[in-house]
């Protein structure tokens, strides 16, 4: 929807804030002048298509108004007047809670309402004895605000605390009608698994564990080529560093991106990434894509309906992809870049600050804290990036890369840019010491090391100078990009630092081998190719329990 053909002029347009664009929407196209009702679509649903163009959305579920208590852009879940026999759940996504070892989230959806839906869980997949009612959280989308038809999308939400440590649970999800144990439908359970015991409560956190990563996703073939390969490496968890599932596949924070907002791809995105994300907690961070401006002020309505954030950061309720966790001896932390970049200001500072401050402290916890020897910090916008598209945000520089480089960050994992690329360790924006592929960097040493990973499935990007991966090396002095400064505009500057370049789909795989006390305790951080192909990799080694 292109708000400068409503009556609001073209310069006004290019300003205004994902609050102000809400607004907007929310004057113009009230649900009341909208929905008029209709008829819910009947008739059993098992499976839905995986490409975004051809999904579909039961219609009119909603009959105006907004639920009571809940917030604004939920719609009302409906009387489930559709046999619940005949509605099959999908799109499974699990998340950790606040403690990955005692607690997790799960996630599903309905095509269309349905009564009482729960989720059932146990130790064996005989015995589901554990039931937990879930919450609905339904979203609307009129046709105005849509591509196509409007849409209603029903997501069943359910927390689980108190769960033991290193324990593999197996649940299935249900409703009114349809019993995740009964016979015919053992095929729809999942299992997952609790992390260890912090050693700060006993325990040694001494078994090694893998946990994988990359950004901008989408919808596509290389989408779930990439999961396939994910799948293989056994993670105990995913981080997906923001642009999920392009909903809004112009991404620009502006209002003419509503001229493209299609609602029906979140019900592809969810479909295909199930067969990893019912086993593997999905971690998210927000990114530019992920800014919806219909359901709420600040873009992020309609991924708090999809999606389980840890409610630990400064400022969730603004910023719910702000938060932390801690699996084994590594941190990790996501960042809300929108709120920092140069680049897409359409949520700039909408933390006011809460978010920098917050950081510094995480870090400087993180830090004194005998159990925790790594931190991983993951968010969209790029520090270091050459790529012709987007290139390095500088509203990160600015605000965030003196805090890494203070508190000796680990790892910094990006996306945004649609391609691999792999820095030196950096400090003060130069090469502190150079990392070829194989070697090993030593934090205390100074300098961080950041990673792009976002050729998920999207369409890549390019470079301006030649790809250089394991096997087919190039190595330059330097390399002509930009960086984007405060107004909008970019700066060119040539850099020293583009270790590694890869034009093809891939993502990150980290394999952390903890210690005890006194002793080497590592990262492997290895790139690998959609065929599983290694494109580079590099250790990150410390001394465990001292910093």
């Amino acid at each position: 929807m292109d708000l400068p053909n409503m009556g609001v002029p073209a310069e006004l347009a290019a300003r205004m804030s994902m609050a102000e664009q809400h607004e907007y929407l929310r004057s113009k196209f009230s649900r009341r002048g909208l929905i008029r009702g209709g008829a819910l679509a009947a008739g059993a649903v098992a499976s839905m298509p995986l490409l975004a163009g051809t999904a579909n959305a039961a219609q009119g579920g909603s009959q105006g108004g907004d639920s009571q208590g809940a917030p604004a852009y939920y719609g009302r879940p409906g009387s489930g007047a559709v046999n619940g026999a005949l509605v099959a759940p999908y799109g499974r996504h699990l998340a950790f809670g606040a403690d990955p070892s005692s607690q997790f989230r799960v996630a599903w959806q309905t095509p269309v309402p349905v009564n009482r839906p729960y989720l059932r869980f146990g130790r064996s997949p005989l015995e589901l004895g554990h039931k937990i009612s879930a919450e609905t959280r339904a979203l609307h989308t009129p046709a105005l605000v849509t591509t196509g038809a409007a849409v209603d999308q029903f997501y069943h939400h359910v927390a689980i605390d108190h769960l033991e440590p290193e324990t593999t649970y197996f649940y299935g999800v249900g409703h009114d009608g349809f019993d995740p144990a009964a016979v015919q439908n053992a095929g729809t359970l999942g299992t997952f698994t609790t992390g260890p015991r912090p050693r700060r409560h006993g325990g040694d956190a001494a078994e090694p564990f893998t946990f994988t990563a990359f950004g901008d996703q989408g919808v596509s073939y290389h989408a779930l080529g990439n999961d396939s390969v994910i799948l293989a490496q056994n993670p105990a968890f995913h981080l997906h560093a923001g642009d999920i599932a392009y909903g809004d596949p112009a991404g620009q924070g502006l209002p003419a991106d509503g001229s493209q907002y299609d609602a029906r791809t979140w019900d592809s995105f969810l479909f295909q990434t199930e067969s990893v994300a019912k086993t593997v907690p999905w971690m998210v961070s927000v990114g530019n894509h992920d800014m919806e401006a219909w359901y709420s002020p600040n873009g992020y309505g309609g991924d708090e309906a999809r999606f389980d954030f840890i409610a630990n950061g400064p400022d969730p309720v603004n910023a719910p992809g702000i938060y932390s966790f801690v699996y084994g001896n590594v941190a990790v932390i996501s960042l809300d870049p929108n709120d920092v970049s140069y680049e897409i200001p359409a949520n700039y500072n909408i933390t006011g600050g809460k978010q920098t401050q917050w950081l510094e402290q995480q870090l400087s916890d993180f830090r004194r804290r005998s159990d925790v020897d790594f931190i991983v910090v993951f968010f969209h916008h790029c520090a270091f990036s050459t790529t012709n598209q987007h290139a390095s945000e500088g509203g990160v520089r600015d605000q965030w890369v003196p805090l890494f480089e203070q508190h000796k960050v680990d790892l910094v994992i990006n996306g945004h840019n649609h391609v691999y690329e792999r820095t030196d360790a950096i400090a003060n924006n130069a090469v502190k010491k150079a990392l070829p592929a194989g070697s090993t960097h030593y934090p205390a040493d100074g300098g961080v090391v950041y990673a792009t990973a976002g050729a998920a499935g999207r369409s890549l990007y390019s470079f301006p100078v030649p790809d250089s991966y394991e096997g087919n090396v190039s190595s330059l002095d330097s390399v002509a990009t930009y960086h984007w400064v405060k107004g909008g505009g970019k700066v060119t500057e040539t850099v020293g630092w583009s270790r590694a370049r890869y034009t093809g789909y891939s993502f990150l795989r980290v394999d952390a081998t903890p210690a005890r006390a006194g002793r080497t305790t590592t990262l492997k951080v290895t790139a690998l190719a959609e065929s599983g192909a290694q494109l580079d990799h590099f250790t990150i080694e410390r001394t465990a329990g001292k910093h």
